[in-house]
């Protein structure tokens, strides 16, 4: 009986130690996004009414890509008055930082599609809230761009054409769906957004 009682409150006291530690952790994932009071930038409701933006694409050199787990860049989402770092890689290590850029897309600013992922319940637990037409600006060593979103979609974790190159620049945001999901979500949310113009 006494080793029972023992067993017993070794598993509670191990219970109670990992539900503060993942308490800690998520606590800790979601002080990684800063509120900002960023605006929209001039240059994106200039395009919006009729204004061409001018084009500034460009290929970062190799010297200054960044390295697997850097944080190379923030996020800011005027929207949702939110700034969070992009991280190089989408594995845990990665996303448990901020936002994780996909290792085999292009990088932000450049001609393609580079693609972003991150947490539904840390960094991008209040995605859901945008919707075409809003901005998302990237702001990085070597410029600061502005898109807009283009499409919102819904789809499922083997969809390859989230990830499809295209001719001009894109910025593709991906989280797990639905956000209110418990455990390992069944779908993926994805905002497209393209390019307006390099601010800085």
């Amino acid at each position: 009986m006494k080793w029972d009682k023992a067993v017993a409150l070794s598993i509670v006291i191990l219970g109670a130690f990992y539900a503060g530690y993942s308490g800690v952790s998520y606590f800790l994932k979601r002080q990684t996004v800063e509120t900002t009071s960023e605006a929209v930038p001039k240059a994106v409701v200039e395009a919006e009414n009729g204004s061409s933006p001018q084009e500034d694409w460009l290929i970062v050199p190799e010297e200054k890509r960044p390295e697997k787990g850097e944080h190379f860049a923030d996020l800011i989402i005027p929207g949702l008055k939110a700034k969070m770092p992009i991280i190089e890689g989408t594995h845990e290590d990665e996303l448990d930082k901020g936002v994780g850029h996909y290792a085999g897309s292009v990088l932000p600013g450049e001609p393609d599609n580079a693609v972003l992922s991150g947490h539904r319940d840390t960094v991008f637990r209040k995605i859901g809230r945008l919707k075409p037409g809003d901005s998302l600006i990237v702001q990085s060593e070597y410029g600061k761009f502005a898109y807009t979103i283009t499409k919102t979609w819904i789809t499922t974790p083997d969809d390859r054409t989230v990830i499809v190159s295209h001719e001009k620049p894109v910025l593709t945001l991906t989280t797990c769906y639905p956000f209110t999901y418990v455990g390992p979500a069944p779908k993926r949310y994805i905002i497209q957004a393209e390019k307006m113009t390099k601010l800085e």
